[in-house]
């Protein structure tokens, strides 16, 4: 099954989406932070985001929430670790979308066991079903047993395997939740999930990754860039040092003007570098700036 297609039980409808809360706006934050001290804060926290993503695929580390702004990295710095770790996702699976209650109860047992993983990135809508949270609550425990239990008056089948689930199972896998939430923020506004956020805050290792501002954004995918994005050999997209100047470059002088500061727009802008050098940079402002 492709990565990301939600498994028998997950839907994402119109409806549904309606319930989501909305995406949190971008807060511009003033800071006496030079540009290297925000370089070092955000390279300590993918560092620290890697060694917990190690943790949960030894197991040692039973759940996990991963907070920051869209498109800068934190779902690749998950995936990537573990397509490394289990390249036929075997023992993991990424779930995005609508998650219902059933499908995650199917889902949680089927990855029940230790050494196994799931993935719930841009999955929000888990957290506005009373019933799934309940289910995450359960499995996410530090307890030394984590039951769980889905008592429904029917019988849940596993399509896959055509199984009866049982109604209560141990589970002794782990849980990586990625969300663009900011769940501190939303705490501290007296949010109606404020207190479903604390009880997932207390089973969870919490990790903020501290990208606030269009600075901290810019410094980000300066880092990424730096770090290969258009240099590796499996990169879409291969730049000359002098090419990726002049992405950086471009952004930076339009940074108030860019639709979007991520590295999904980095790529798009070294695309336009790379196949239309003449005149990418009248191509990029119809395409990628506001006007």
């Amino acid at each position: 099954m492709p990565r990301g297609v939600p498994k028998a039980g997950f839907r994402k409808t119109k409806n549904n989406i309606a319930k989501i809360a909305p995406q949190q706006l971008e807060v511009e934050v003033i800071t006496n932070e030079t540009d290297e001290e925000i370089d070092a804060r955000i390279s300590e926290r993918f560092e620290i985001l890697s060694d917990l993503v190690d943790g949960a695929i030894s197991g040692d580390i039973r759940a996990m929430i991963v907070s920051g702004p869209a498109g800068l990295g934190k779902s690749f710095t998950v995936d990537r670790a573990l397509t490394e770790w289990d390249p036929n996702e075997t023992n993991h699976t990424v779930i995005s979308g609508y998650v219902k209650a059933t499908g995650l109860f199917k889902t949680l047992y089927q990855y029940r066991n230790k050494g196994q993983v799931i993935v719930f990135d841009d999955a929000d809508s888990i957290f506005f079903d009373d019933t799934s949270l309940n289910l995450l609550k359960a499995v996410c425990d530090t307890s030394d047993r984590r039951r769980v239990s889905y008592l429904s008056e029917g019988s849940l089948i596993d399509e896959e395997t055509a199984e009866r689930l049982p109604k209560t199972f141990d589970f002794e896998g782990t849980i990586i939740f990625i969300t663009n939430y900011d769940f501190d923020a939303m705490i501290d506004r007296g949010h109606k999930l404020a207190p479903h956020l604390n009880a997932m805050m207390s089973r969870a290792h919490y990790i903020d990754l501290t990208m606030k501002s269009k600075r901290d954004y810019l410094i980000r995918i300066k880092q990424v860039i730096e770090l290969g994005l258009f240099t590796k050999t499996d990169s879409a997209i291969q730049l000359s040092a002098q090419e990726q100047a002049d992405v950086v470059d471009f952004i930076e002088s339009n940074v108030n003007k860019l639709r979007e500061l991520s590295l999904r727009m980095a790529i798009k802008l070294g695309a336009l570098r790379k196949s239309k050098p003449a005149k990418w940079k009248n191509v990029a402002r119809v395409t990628c700036c506001r006007i």
